[in-house]
């Protein structure tokens, strides 16, 4: 089994060191970017199997990459977190090919689980993702 490879867009030096911290001691290697300018770039070099990005960011936010991630002839899949509680950018985030949304603040096991999640779906497509998580 490979390491998978996370691109990790978030402006949040305390967030972005926390993230890559349990990401990568749970064995997945991390390319940290701080905008979603470098975060385009780290898509574009390094083909990762996950983005995880935040929605508000200075210089280029989320969204941005995510409308640049269509346009990729394979793109990653695609986790957001946000603070933003607004559901018309959950559902946008969703149009966009967003796999998780997760809202800030939000519990270790259930960032690593979402993670695992997403990564699995991506292993065998035509499976259903082991373990849905109920909406709250």
């Amino acid at each position: 089994m490979s390491v998978k490879k996370i691109v990790l867009i978030e402006d949040d030096r305390e967030i972005s060191s926390t993230l890559q911290t349990v990401l990568s001691k749970s064995g997945y290697e991390v390319v940290p970017c701080s905008n979603g300018i470098e975060g385009q770039q780290a898509i574009t070099r390094e083909h990762p199997d996950l983005v995880i990005t935040d929605m508000m960011m200075p210089r280029m936010g989320g969204f941005p990459v995510l409308e640049f991630l269509k346009t990729l002839e394979s793109p990653p899949k695609v986790i957001m977190v946000t603070a933003n509680e607004g559901g018309r950018h959950k559902a946008y985030a969703e149009m966009l090919g967003v796999k998780a949304y997760l809202r800030k603040p939000f519990a270790m096991d259930l960032f690593l689980d979402t993670v695992a999640e997403v990564l699995a779906e991506d292993e065998d497509e035509e499976a259903p993702l082991r373990r849905k998580r109920p909406k709250k």
